[in-house]
């Protein structure tokens, strides 16, 4: 197996669009969703959306919410 100085090596001769190709392979090798949390999620989503929905929770447009974070 080789080692990772020599799969370096070997990347940093692949061209530009084959680096990033490969850094997403890998990334998307480390994103392993955990079914719980996206089953936690969905229901904090759909509950959130009934809210809004019935009422409850005010909805705020993009414009207001960068200017709130960037006011420059």
């Amino acid at each position: 197996m080789e080692t990772l100085k020599q799969l370096a090596e070997k990347a940093a001769c692949l061209k530009p669009v084959e680096r990033i190709q490969l850094v997403e392979a890998i990334l998307c090798s480390l994103d392993k969703p955990d079914p719980d949390i996206e089953k936690k999620w969905v229901a904090e989503s759909e509950a959130r959306y009934e809210a809004y929905q019935r009422g409850e929770v005010e909805a705020i447009d993009w414009e207001t919410i960068k200017k709130r974070y960037n006011p420059s």
